[in-house]
């Protein structure tokens, strides 16, 4: 988590209507950059990386926030008003070219692998709906 990242998702937090739409931009797009940053051969030392995130969430929004509630955020039906948002959407693509667009739906879908190695349950809801039909849509988009 350097000052660069950091700098974009303000950003992009600011393009948000109100404070809670600017809120959960925020978590999401913070939690897309956490779930990209795993997809990586090297060791991660995920006390360092988390006391990062955690640092800058805590300096952001304030107590209470955690990569841990933001991550269970977006393994939640909560979650589907930005992911289902074009402005969202747009925003990140101009603010976050780090992690592509079409990279999302993987990134959730293994948020939601997470949470199912956790609880045991497997991902049902809204959610796992969106990222199945967005996987459905991926072959055309490439044709």
């Amino acid at each position: 988590m350097n000052k660069a990242i950091q700098d974009k998702l303000l950003a992009l937090m600011r393009e948000g209507r109100d404070r809670a739409e600017s809120t959960d931009w925020f978590r999401v797009a913070l939690g897309l950059f956490y779930l990209a940053a795993l997809m990586t051969d090297e060791t991660i030392d995920f006390r360092k990386v988390d006391r990062a995130f955690n640092r800058f969430i805590y300096h952001t929004l304030g107590r209470g926030h955690t990569i841990t509630s933001v991550l269970q955020y977006m393994s939640g039906a909560k979650v589907m008003p930005t992911v289902e948002s074009a402005r969202f959407m747009d925003a990140f693509q101009r603010h976050c070219p780090e992690v592509p667009v079409a990279s999302i739906p993987f990134l959730l879908e293994l948020n939601l692998g997470v949470a199912k190695n956790l609880s045991g349950l497997a991902p049902a809801g809204p959610l796992a709906d969106w990222i199945a039909r967005r996987k459905g849509e991926a072959p055309a988009a490439g044709a």
